[in-house]
């Protein structure tokens, strides 16, 4: 049998006495917690330990003795520890003696309640306890090849060393009965600045709370259930940030502790992101109104909003012409221009109005960039949205165009296969038509083949300005939800302190000597950046389509209305 003792390397200079810590059988293990010095009374060490393991909850038990002689071996300090295996009768007993300031330990084990006492070979694994303590074991993502045995094996490691937190806020400086060694013997570490906010965070999250219970009060009232107001806030960007931005701070400002460490870091996570998104936002709101630039830009919207216009207007008359050589349906096309162009000067007369109004609008908008980056990055979206409505018109008028002709010609070409379209079976059945519904059908089908053309071609130029803005709006959507789902406080703490996220450990050998047991350095393996990301994402309130190309090129083809993303609970068109 091998046995393997952990053994914190804070206690290598620890002076004699007798080690604490957990067994666990099913390893046949031992971890070290911490070295209590002599003098002690071994009733007052064992009534600290009863009270220890009922508020861990950890079964910590004396295990064996520890010898520093820093000077030669001492005969009766030794046969000393070595009694004191009967008076706390540890089944195996752990003698750990160290001399002078050798790197080789002696290491034996004592079984004196065993009638046929077996030599076992002893492995001694040091181990950071502050970082054992600190980090938190991630389960692997891949678990075959028994990688989750070994996960599990070593979290009761780690589940050991952060549960008796308890014991190592007593340092040498306590009056007490029991001196101990351990990664906190020199003095607790505190902080004045921590004590202070975290008793100033208690009112300040209880006023936050409530202030935050009225605003969710007001939103969720019936007033913003009715059509307009709902309409609204179902599909501006903006009040779905501010909607998914109001969780956030419901989260953070709640009164309810985390139970464990996902949700920990969550709250942090928020909180973090939070903070760096209102910063960021406070930087664009102090550019912008420096210099301004306010001003700047409502002067220069307006001229770049006619020259869009006249663009469309030039593409209309090329349209209307013989756009690339085609010979398009004349009385169509000129129809289809007319409607559009009278649409574009409507807009170019709607610009014109709001143009006074532009700068104030502008100016008031620039304020919410306080609110944070994102809420700033939404109204663009959605100030582009409606700058580029015109477009989105024309997109709709010629996608439902081309449904229809499309959808038209396919129920005509079934027509002529003697096939209709079911509709309370939704298949397609066999049907006998009379020559007047032929006749009808030939002549419908004629006329809807022959302009189909023309209304492609105006569909396929309003689509591909349509897809343009889409890419526009998706690359600012895209910006929003990288900050409002990257884990930006992990990834400062896998960058500063990579130990606190663990996905395993890395056990070096160190220099050996013969006669003396095997030593082992344990280190922590931190998580990749990669992993981190995948594990702790926070939710975006934006889901992007899962279209195959395939499904888009499709929907595209039958003039099917196309949307570069979906809100949650929404469904496409």
């Amino acid at each position: 049998m091998v046995l393997k003792v952990f053994f914190p390397s804070c206690c290598s200079s620890a002076d004699s006495g007798i080690l604490i810590g957990r067994w666990i059988s099913e390893q046949n293990s031992a971890v070290i917690l911490a070295v209590v010095h002599f003098p002690f009374i071994p009733v007052q060490v064992k009534q600290y330990l009863g009270e220890l393991q009922r508020v861990t909850k950890v079964s910590v038990s004396v295990l064996g003795s520890w010898s520093n002689s820093k000077q030669e071996k001492e005969e009766r300090l030794s046969q000393f520890l070595e009694d004191l295996g009967t008076i706390f009768s540890h089944e195996p007993w752990i003698q750990i003696s160290k001399e002078g300031d050798s790197k080789f330990w002696s290491c034996s084990t004592l079984q004196k309640h065993s009638n046929n006492p077996k030599e076992e070979e002893i492995i001694l694994v040091y181990y950071d306890q502050r970082k054992v303590m600190l980090s938190h074991l991630h389960p692997p993502l891949d678990t075959a090849d028994g990688r989750a045995e070994d996960a599990s094996k070593l979290s009761a490691i780690f589940d050991t060393v952060a549960r008796s937190r308890v014991l190592f806020m007593t340092d040498r400086y306590d009056e007490g009965p029991i001196k101990l060694t351990h990664w906190q013997s020199d003095g607790v570490e505190a902080s004045i600045i921590v004590e202070l906010m975290k008793q100033a965070s208690v009112p300040a999250c209880m006023l936050l709370a409530f202030l935050l219970s009225l605003v969710s009060g007001v939103c969720r009232s019936r007033v913003l259930k009715f059509w307009p107001l709902s309409f609204l806030w179902s599909k501006l960007s903006t009040c779905e940030q501010l909607g998914h931005r109001l969780q956030h701070l419901q989260v953070i400002s709640s009164n309810k502790k985390a139970q464990n460490q996902p949700q920990l870091m969550r709250k942090a996570n928020i909180f973090v992101s939070l903070l760096i998104d209102v910063a960021l936002g406070i930087l664009l709101m102090s550019w912008l109104y420096r210099k301004n630039r306010i001003g700047h830009l409502a002067d220069t919207l307006i001229p770049v909003a006619d020259h869009v216009a006249e663009e469309l207007q030039d593409l209309l008359q090329w349209l209307m012409g013989a756009p690339a050589g085609l010979k398009m349906n004349r009385a169509l096309d000129q129809v289809l221009g007319r409607f559009f162009l009278y649409h574009i000067h409507l807009w170019i007369s709607y610009i014109h109005l709001m143009s006074p109004f532009i700068e104030m609008i502008l100016w008031y908008v620039g304020l919410s960039a306080c609110l944070g980056l994102t809420v700033a990055l939404c109204i663009l979206s959605d100030i582009i949205a409606l700058l580029t409505f015109h477009i989105y018109c024309f997109y709709v008028y010629g996608a439902r165009l081309y449904c229809l002709k499309i959808y038209g010609l396919s129920s005509l070409w079934r027509l002529f296969r003697g096939k209709k379209w079911n509709v309370l079976r939704q298949r397609v059945d066999s049907c006998s038509y009379d020559l007047d519904q032929l006749f009808i059908g030939t002549l419908l089908f004629t006329i809807l083949l022959f302009l189909l053309p023309t209304t492609a071609l105006y569909y396929l130029v309003f689509t591909l300005l349509r897809l343009l803005v889409v890419i526009v709006q998706g690359l600012i959507h895209l910006l929003v939800d990288l900050i409002d789902s990257l884990p930006l406080y992990t990834l400062i703490l896998r960058l500063c302190r990579s130990y606190r996220l663990a996905a395993g450990v890395k056990f070096r050998v160190l220099e050996q000597q013969d006669g003396k047991p095997l030593r082992l350095l344990m280190q922590i393996n931190p998580l990749s950046y990669g992993a981190v990301v995948q594990t702790y994402r926070l939710p975006t309130y934006s889901c992007y389509p899962k279209d195959s190309w395939a499904s888009l090129c499709k929907k595209l083809f039958l003039g099917e209305l196309i949307y570069p993303w979906k809100h949650k609970g929404e469904k496409q068109d």
